[in-house]
């Protein structure tokens, strides 16, 4: 009776169900990391952003590469803004969604050395080519507070590094790339500015440390799916067996009694 089993269709059910089963055990264990690491990093943007605010230079240097540890640490820089170097972002949005640029300026430390200071969003203007309004920040010398970031990658973020953009303006926060262009020591990462002055760009939002997203319950979606293939191939073989028997009993009745 189970020898419908051996057949082509059914020897390639069978076949799917079996590469099927690790394959959604893997998504589900996939989902799970994702889960986990996003639980992670909440806590570590948690702790970042109440830990007690440190100078820059303590946690960062010229071409270094940002350890993971101190992404949004609250740190504060003395110096003065350096606006004839000042290059904005393409392509941000706001947190009501609106697409504009953020404002990349050059912040001239004490020793001579340089950070990036990212110093909010502003609007595009009519003329995407062109350079938009930009207020200026404070003169002289200030210190200032904000989260330190990680230079930005294409790898990292998604965000394409375009080449022949409009003067001034570019894809990527990258503190390598702006060392090149200064010709000066960057510190490696760049600060969110997080206490502007009046009248400045629009101030960039904390980042979410609060949802964790639908991960989990796609991890165990995908292990529900998983029990269901087996379950769903016997029940495909137990009714397949039962029209057989069906099909051979109403054939045994059909067959013409001998005289």
């Amino acid at each position: 009776m189970y020898r419908f089993l051996l057949t082509r269709q059914w020897v390639f059910v069978t076949l799917l169900a079996l590469v099927l089963i690790p394959v959604m055990i893997e998504l589900g264990f996939w989902q799970l990391h994702r889960h986990q690491a996003r639980v992670a990093q909440n806590a570590l943007i948690a702790k970042s952003l109440d830990a007690k605010p440190v100078p820059v230079e303590e946690l960062t240097a010229p071409d270094q590469t940002l350890p993971r540890a101190d992404y949004w640490r609250r740190v504060t820089a003395t110096g003065r803004f350096d606006t004839g170097h000042e290059v904005v972002v393409r392509r941000r949005t706001n947190s009501d969604d609106r697409v504009g640029f953020h404002v990349l300026t050059p912040f001239v430390l004490q020793d001579g050395k340089v950070v990036l200071v990212n110093r909010g969003w502003v609007p595009t203007a009519s003329d995407q080519k062109a350079f938009p309004k930009v207020p200026p920040p404070p003169s002289g010398e200030l210190t200032v507070t904000g989260r330190l970031m990680a230079s930005q990658t294409t790898d990292a973020s998604g965000i394409k590094d375009l080449k022949g953009l409009p003067d001034r303006q570019v894809m990527l926060i990258s503190s390598e790339q702006q060392a090149q262009l200064l010709n000066k020591k960057v510190l490696g990462g760049y600060i969110e500015l997080t206490h502007p002055a009046t009248d400045s760009p629009e101030q960039l939002p904390e980042p979410d440390h609060d949802s964790i997203g639908n991960h989990f319950a796609y991890a165990i979606q995908w292990w529900l799916f998983t029990a269901a293939v087996p379950v769903g191939w016997v029940f495909l073989v137990r009714r397949e067996v039962r029209e057989r028997r069906e099909r051979s009993a109403a054939e045994e009745q059909a067959e013409p009694v001998p005289a």
